[in-house]
């Protein structure tokens, strides 16, 4: 390698930024930074550079840790086609929004392996990721095997979240035991259990009621899934959960019912964090009445936005206030076309919506812009507390020495309006189309690389890194052994019961005998037994029905030729001759 061509790395490997206010999670400050090699290695004012180094001027501006996106689908399969964002677009329009860092989900069908699920979603995105990367893994089925496997994933691949479904009924969906085992082995790793939360059940008897009704259209999706059976599989995941004194994510919090259970648990000690994402922050189900298919379907995820147009502003404030704790975007993108394939029934609609792009500048606009939350609550609900949950701060989600520099210069007075012509992702929709955003990055840095600048991208497909996410994170699981023996069951200690103890009489053996009549019996007898478990005089087996509808009750003559009508001179009795 030349000089000049060493030169030129270690050039780009060092950048000064210059004047700028730099926003942690609990404070913010004037401070200058340095960095080289990815890391920061110094921050304050004064600072003694290297020669070489790139000064970027940061004067006005903020300079916030680089966002972190909880919740993504990066060219997952589903409902018969392949989310059309993979892991180099989907990262790529990340960058361009101020998210350097995304978590992904690792989620198959029943009956695969979770450890080679787990090794093709490596595979997928390894050669393709633009900025770093931590995977989640979703269990679909479970069984003592899925139990080792959640072993082995959590000690030897860096994996310390998993997810259950208590929706897609006969696809995803656990059922309560199976919850409760899942949990109880997350708590046993020290891994944090995430839940999708709706009522499958409930969902799968009404999307057969809305097609019995003639209800075809995207309207139809959001109808069999009202809030109400998001906020009960809520409530049971958190009981559940907390049965097996295990952490709990809910993701994708998106109603205000959902919202308040979340916040009542907390408030009674549970160990659950909430996130909402930037659809249930930043729009509404009242798209789903629209008169244009695409539109209306464009929208279509789950669980649905809700209708109640107040719910983003409500959301907004839990999460200004604290109930909620961090957001995501659920990003998993269908074209038109894709979305067609439930043209003609919505329950085949692909779900999903866009968002990594734009979460940073939504939630600015409805958040700070508002005047709900100050930019230190901002970092804390897109970086910081992610980092946090998911055990990889202050690496991440923190402005310090020696954390890794992963970097936004912010512009909170510069807007853009959000629109699917300009945006980055390779979906052809947008749900916040047309939106004015205050707040812009204007600079984004990912692993010390400078890969936004003046409005221009400039990124490197497969030079993002995937980042291990240790257990037993202290911001999940702090509480967990002091609350354990807080709760164990204690035995009572008494002295053993010496008295007499009555046998069981036979009498009370015929009761019960007699309570489970055989099914045959209940079919052949139209009256119940009597008191003394005998049979009902009055009872009859005499039926109209005639042979073969009910072979118990069929009668003695039923072998006979059918006789359609017979003649009568004289009844039994003889002929009446007159009145009497």
């Amino acid at each position: 390698m030349s000089g000049n061509q060493m030169n030129g790395q270690s050039a780009q490997s060092r950048v000064f930024i210059k004047g700028g206010r730099v926003v942690n999670d609990d404070c913010s400050f004037d401070a200058d930074i340095y960095i080289e090699d990815g890391v920061i290695k110094q921050l304050g004012t004064n600072l003694i550079i290297p020669g070489g180094a790139k000064t970027i001027e940061a004067k006005g501006k903020m300079i916030i840790p680089g966002g972190i996106d909880t919740h993504t689908h990066m060219q997952l399969p589903f409902m018969g086609t392949f989310a059309c964002d993979d892991f180099y677009t989907g990262t790529k329009a990340a960058l361009a929004g101020g998210t350097t860092m995304i978590i992904d989900f690792v989620l198959d069908q029943k009956g695969v392996s979770l450890v080679e699920a787990y090794d093709k979603w490596r595979g997928w995105a390894d050669p393709k990721v633009c900025c770093d990367y931590a995977l989640h893994v979703g269990v679909t089925w479970w069984s003592d095997e899925v139990a080792k496997q959640i072993e082995e994933l959590t000690r030897d691949k860096g994996i310390n979240s998993y997810k259950m479904f208590l929706a897609y009924k006969d696809v995803f969906m656990l059922n309560d035991d199976e919850l409760y085992k899942a949990f109880r082995k997350c708590k046993e790793v020290g891994a944090i259990a995430q839940v999708h939360a709706e009522n499958g059940h409930l969902i799968a008897e009404k999307s057969k009621e809305m097609i019995d009704m003639g209800i075809t259209g995207p309207e139809g999706h959001m109808l069999c899934r009202p809030e109400e059976v998001e906020a009960e599989a809520t409530q049971r995941a958190i009981t559940i959960a907390d049965q097996a004194n295990c952490p709990l994510y809910i993701v994708h919090v998106m109603s205000k019912s959902a919202a308040k259970v979340v916040s009542s648990a907390r408030k009674k000690g549970n160990i659950v964090f909430g996130e909402p994402i930037a659809a249930s922050l930043g729009t509404d189900g009242t798209h789903y009445n629209n008169k244009c298919w695409r539109h209306a379907a464009g929208h279509v995820m789950g669980p649905p936005l809700r209708p109640d147009p107040t719910t983003p502003g409500y959301l907004m404030d839990l999460l200004a206030n604290g109930d909620l704790q961090v957001t995501g975007t659920d990003n998993c993108t269908f074209n038109a076309d894709q979305k067609a394939l439930g043209a003609d029934d919505f329950r085949k609609i692909p779900n999903g919506v866009n968002g990594v792009e734009d979460r940073m500048s939504v939630i600015w606009e409805k958040g700070v812009h508002t005047g709900k939350m100050d930019p230190c609550r901002f970092v804390a609900v897109t970086s910081t507390n992610a980092a946090k949950i998911f055990n990889i701060y202050p690496r991440k989600g923190r402005i310090a020495v020696g954390s890794d520099a992963d970097l936004v210069i912010w512009n909170p007075n510069a807007t853009r309006v959000i629109s699917a012509k300009t945006h980055h992702q390779a979906v052809d929709f947008n749900i916040f189309e047309g939106m004015e955003c205050h707040g812009v990055a204007e600079v984004v840095i990912a692993n010390g690389r400078i890969v936004l600048e003046d409005g221009q991208l400039h990124v490197v497909q497969g030079i993002g890194r995937f980042i291990p996410t240790p257990p037993n994170a202290e911001f999940v699981y702090g509480r967990v052994a002091g609350r354990e023996n807080a709760k164990k069951p204690q035995k009572v200690e008494r002295e053993a019961y010496g008295g007499p103890v009555v046998e069981i009489s036979k009498t009370a053996q015929q009761t019960e005998s007699a309570a489970h009549v055989d099914k045959e019996e209940q079919a052949f007898h139209n009256r119940p037994p009597t008191r003394s478990g005998g049979r009902n005089l009055q009872d009859s087996s005499f039926t109209l029905a005639g042979k073969g509808i009910n072979t118990h009750r069929d009668q003695f003559d039923d072998s006979r030729p059918y006789r359609p009508h017979t003649r009568s001179v004289n009844p039994p009795g003889g002929a009446s001759q007159g009145l009497w």
